[in-house]
Formats: structure tokens, sequence, C-alpha cells
């Protein structure tokens, strides 16, 4: 997907329990993790129940001591007290806080300028590929946001941890009158920081003739997480291509979806300055309103599990979420589900029940 190696923590950096291995793309940092020593209980435990996933969302925040004593006073559980790194580039104060599921919230507070190439504790990277400067660049820029799944009547309660322990408030939401299929719906909140600069939709399922994919995620995730990465770039024609060269895997996208979006368009009060044909081409989905669209695309699951994938963004003066998109995201995800024989009956009572 285009990032290149950035930083090192493992038995070389004297780190004897967990090895790190950092990939960045402009502003977007990964920091892939696994234990080092056999019987580690906390790694071996999360991976046994969720498999790879999303096990922590860092913060950089500019108060950790005011915003902990905040949380736990609104009874947040408290995973790591802040505490203090050094080396000779400067100084990081961290702390852990349990958001839903077993996802965490690390929260970073630089103390003073930090001049070093990560944070405390990394170094570069031991391997560098000399091929990955002959692929074409993608041109993801940053994190867009960040999607958590719940289970049914979870959302709220998730939203409300949000608002209470990390001073968030509701930026946009979304119902499962607005958001159904023939088979499955959802329901949908998405909570932000004060400056507005941080999303974090929560999703839930509603009840279906079938199993929804939010469901789906719920069950092989083992419960709550993070359910897919939101990664915005300012050219997605190009990013889409150069992705696709390189060997990323999207959902597709029915042409009938593009026969209704030009209708839809003809009527509109923005103009979508890219060429339709070519986004039909690539799959790559619209979504508008009076004032601007967004276009995305998704990608299947990025591991065995059908859990977390990665989602490509780019705004025009839309801050929504593609809520005119979720139907047919929902389908082509549908039809991704019937071919792993997890689109099943939904039962009253919310349970799946086999069919054939």
């Amino acid at each position: 997907m285009g990032f290149e190696a950035f930083a090192y923590k493992g038995l070389e950096t004297g780190s004897r329990e967990v090895v790190s291995h950092v990939v960045r793309q402009d502003k977007i940092l990964f920091v892939f993790e696994s234990p080092l020593n056999p019987g580690n209980e906390e790694m071996g435990q999360y991976m046994m129940k969720h498999g790879d996933g999303v096990k922590d969302i860092a913060f950089h925040v500019e108060d950790c001591d005011f915003i902990i004593k905040t949380a736990q006073e609104q009874g947040a559980v408290i995973v790591k007290e802040p505490w203090v790194e050094r080396d000779s580039h400067g100084s990081v104060k961290y702390a852990v806080v349990q958001t839903y599921g077993d996802t965490t919230h690390t929260l970073i507070e630089y103390l003073g300028p930090y001049k070093g190439l990560f944070l405390p504790g990394y170094k570069e990277p031991l391997f560098r590929d000399p091929l990955l400067a002959k692929l074409p660049k993608p041109g993801l820029n940053f994190i867009d946001h960040v999607v958590g799944n719940q289970p049914d009547n979870e959302m709220v309660p998730a939203s409300d941890w949000y608002q209470k322990c990390l001073m968030f408030h509701r930026f946009w939401s979304i119902d499962d009158k607005q958001i159904h299929t023939e088979y499955s719906a959802l329901r949908s909140i998405v909570m932000t920081n004060y400056e507005e600069t941080v999303k974090m939709p929560l999703n839930e399922p509603a009840i279906g003739k079938r199993i929804s994919q939010i469901q789906e995620y719920v069950d092989y995730n083992g419960g709550p997480g993070v359910q897919h990465i939101a990664l915005n770039t300012s050219n997605i024609i190009e990013t889409i291509v150069h992705l696709r060269a390189r060997g990323t895997e999207f959902l597709m996208v029915p042409d009938a979806y593009y026969d209704v979006l030009r209708q839809k368009l003809k009527t509109a009060k923005i103009k979508v300055k890219e060429d339709l044909d070519r986004l039909q081409e690539l799959k790559i989905l619209v979504d508008f309103d009076d004032n601007g669209y967004l276009l995305q695309i998704f990608t299947k699951p990025m591991q065995d599990r059908p859990t977390v994938f990665l989602e490509v963004i780019q705004r025009y003066n839309h801050f929504g979420f593609g809520a005119g998109n979720f139907k047919s995201l929902f389908e082509a995800i549908e039809k991704d589900q019937d071919a792993r024989g997890n689109l099943k009956v939904m039962t009253p009572d919310g349970r799946a029940k086999a069919f054939d």
C-alpha cells in the first residue's frame, strides 16, 4: 500500500519482550507489534481471541495527566497510569486507557520538542526494501477516521463513554431506517473531539432478515473492535490506480450503482469534477449533499478473518461518512459474506439460523 519502514524497536535496540515495526506514509503511522518470548500472556490472549487486528489507537494530547484524571473520575479503566520515557532526543509522557472491548487508546504528550526519529527507544529500521522506491506512489496523506463496530445495543454506551471520559461530542448519526438493504441494517454515531480533528464512528447491527456485516465482524472478532481505518488522499483516482497496480484488492460495486448515480447527479446542486466513467471503471463510490461530495472505496479484509479492512477517501467540502453509499457497500459486502457462508438468516433474538 505504499508504506515504507520508518522506525524499529526490538532485541537489537534493547526491547526484550515486544518487537515493533513502524511504517509510514506522509502523516499516517502504523505500528505492528509481536511478542518476542513464548508465553506472552497479554498479546497471546489478544491474538487467540481476535486474530490480527487494531489493538490501540494513539492520540497526541496536550495534557496527559488532566485527560487521565478526568477519564478516571468518569469511570474509565486506566490500563497504565501516566509514565515518562526519555532518551538523548527528549522526553515523552504516555498513558493508556481502555475503550470498547479490548481496544485501548495510548495518550502521547511531548514534554518539549522531541528530536528523535519517532519515540524514545526506537531506532532506524534494520532493513529498507530497495524495490519500494521503484513502485508507483499511492499518495495517502492522513487518517480520516477510525470506525469501531459494537454488538447490538452497545453503540450508545460506547458513544457516552467518549463523551464522558474523553470529552468528545456527537458529530453525525444515522439509524437503521436510513441505512438498510433487503437483508441487513446498521445504526451509526460519529464521535469527535472538541476541535473536530479526530473522528471516531461507532456502528452497531440492526435486526434484518440475515446477519449483517457488522454482526459478522463482531462474531469473528470476538466482540467489539476496530472495523476499518479510513485513509485520506487528495487524488483518489491516481491513488486507486497505483494501489491496484501494487496488488490491493477492493470490494466490487455493480454497474447498476453508477446508472442510479448518474440520474441523481442530474438534479444535484453540485458537480462531480471527476470522469464518472473512470470512477465506474475503478469502482469508486460517490456521496454528496448540496455543498459538496466525497469519493470512497473499501478494501477487502486485510487478513483471513472477515474483520479489519481499510478505506480510501477524498473529500470536496463534504464532512459526512458516505451514508448514501452504505447500501451499496453493504450489498457488496453481502456478496462476499455469502461466499464465506455467513449471510445467514437472522432470528428475532438476533441469532443466526442456517439455511440452504
